[in-house]
Order: structure tokens, then sequence, then C-alpha cells
């Protein structure tokens, strides 16, 4: 089902959908335009028929079943610019669920007459995390193809493009609608990592293609970070780096840079810095507890900060003695 708010004007929009992958190229891409563009949102998809809960949350040694993923529509009118409409999933469904909940989602777009549904994602490559991250393209007509060769990009000429964001375009299609896949390189060492550099280089296109002027330098700095983190951890964990390049990183490995990582690629910047800002006005008014703890509970990093939150009640608790 899907639930709307408000029913904005648009003017034959392009669509945007993402969801969690590797790299969380495609779902951080769509993220950052949402936060740099003040996208309003106007839709809710819950969709409970398709996801099935295979365990249980369990919390101080409570169960229970845990909420269902949801998924947001928002939308933005642009003055020199399309409009645009983005969707964010939460998580991705079983495969077996990916076409008739795409089917749901196309089929509610299609009555604000969208021009084009765009998705990104990562595409592994031998490459090393150094390297620039190269966009490749596949799309639904080979008009569009013509239309992205100028902004020299690699065609995929074959393959597959798994999950969602492959098959909303095919169900797209069988509908009518036109779409594009843009695939972020990332080293195939690091499907699991989050690849910020992969994600600039989509962006990048995209802005070209939209119009829209984006500042990326934030993506930049975190690129940056990333790398020098990932060069640390593989000359810790492989001994001296070969000049010619890095070996493949075992799961173990990936394990640790995760865990070391953890704590910078969770959140972004905006949200992290939202949430430092909550705790300083809560160190001073505890009724904006609640909003800090809502904001945890939205990125699911409530653990990462439980006891500098726990904290704010025990400093509480003294000032009243």
């Amino acid at each position: 089902m899907i639930k709307e708010i408000v029913t904005p004007k648009l003017k034959n929009p392009v669509f945007i959908a993402a969801w969690p992958g590797m790299g969380e190229v495609a779902y951080r891409a769509a993220l950052f335009l949402k936060e740099v563009l003040n996208f309003k949102v106007f839709a809710k998809l819950q969709a409970s028929q398709f996801f099935k809960p295979s365990a249980v949350s369990v919390e101080k040694g409570v169960l229970d079943i845990p909420e269902m993923p949801a998924g947001f529509f928002y939308y933005y009118k642009g003055k020199k610019t399309p409009d645009i409409i983005l969707f964010l999933g939460e998580v991705q469904p079983p495969l077996e669920y990916a076409q008739p909940l795409s089917l749901m989602i196309v089929n509610f777009i299609k009555k604000y007459k969208v021009s084009q549904i765009f998705t990104f994602a990562a595409k592994p490559e031998p490459i090393d995390h150094k390297n620039k991250s190269k966009v490749w393209v596949a799309a639904t007509h080979k008009e569009l193809l013509k239309l992205f060769s100028k902004f020299n990009l690699k065609v995929l000429e074959e393959g597959h493009i798994s999950g969602l964001n492959g098959i909303i375009l095919g169900v797209g299609k069988k509908k009518s609608i036109k779409g594009v896949c843009l695939l972020g390189e990332i080293p195939f060492y690091t499907v699991q990592i989050e690849n910020p550099k992969a994600t600039r280089s989509i962006l990048e296109v995209m802005s070209k293609y939209l119009g829209i002027d984006l500042n990326l330098s934030s993506i930049a700095s975190r690129s940056k970070f990333i790398e020098e983190e990932i060069e640390k951890l593989i000359t810790y964990l492989k001994g001296e780096v070969p000049a010619q390049g890095h070996s493949p990183l075992s799961e173990e490995d990936i394990d640790k840079i995760k865990k070391d990582l953890a704590a910078y690629t969770k959140l972004p910047q905006s949200a992290r810095k939202e949430i430092e800002k909550l705790f300083k006005g809560a160190g001073k008014d505890m009724t904006l507890a609640n909003k800090l703890k809502s904001e945890l509970d939205r990125w699911n990093v409530y653990k990462e900060y439980e006891d500098k939150f726990l904290d704010l009640f025990k400093k509480k608790g003294k000032e009243t003695h």
C-alpha cells in the first residue's frame, strides 16, 4: 500500500529510486540528493506483504517482532531544472517479491506522468581503491545510450543488474517508461564497505544531465578519509604492500575494515551534525531528549551513542540533588 500525504503538482518529473546495496553506492547517492536539494516527503510505501520477518529483535533481553521496512517518496520542484520524484527504500525485499513491488511503485508514479526512471548501482571491478571510479551505463532504449554518450561513460554491453535497482527499470519499460541505470566502479574487495568515490562519480553525471549544480566537496573529503583508512588497514593486514597493487582481502579482513570504519560511514555528515546539535540542546533542555532518541533510532545508531545518551540523565540526576 502506498499512502499519499500530499499530492504535489509536478511537470513530467524524472523518477530516481534507490535501495541499499553493494558499497551503499545507490542509497548514498539518492540520500545526498535528498539532503542537499531539500526534497519534501509526500508518500509512504507500506508493503508488509513483501517482507516477512526472518528473526525477532532482542533488546536488553526482551524480544519482539521487528517493524516491517518502509519506503518514502519525496519531491523536488525545479525552477530551471526538471522536477524530480525520489524514492528511498529502507531494505530490499526477497527477490521473489522484487517484481510485484516494482510494479506497485511504477503504477503509482505513472499518474505523475514520469518521463524517465533512474537507478544507481555498484559495479565491482579488479581496480585499486585509490583509482578513480568510472561510471558505466545501461538503458532501456538505445537513444538513451546515445544521449549519455557525451559524458564519456562505459556502456554495459552485457551482464546483469541485480536487485530492485535493475528490476524496476525492466518493469518501467513494460509500462512504457524509459529508464537508465548508472553504475559506479568499486574494488571487488570492498563490496561491503561504503564507497563514496563511486557515489560521487555517479552524482557528477547526474549533476550534468539534470543541470543541477551540486557541491560534492563533502563526499570528496569522505572519500579521502576512507581511502586512507583502507590503505592503513591493508598495510597492517597484508604486511608490505606491493608496488603493483593489493591482493584481494579475505572476509575476515573486510569485517575488520567495516568495524574500524563503521563510526564514520554509518551516518551522513549532516545527520551526525544534527545528532551532536541535539545532544548539546538536550544537555540544557531535557525536553529535547525524546527528539534526540527518535533521531538516533531513525538512523539505527542508538547503540553507538547509548552511553552518551544515558549520561544526560545521570548529569540531570546529580543536578537535582
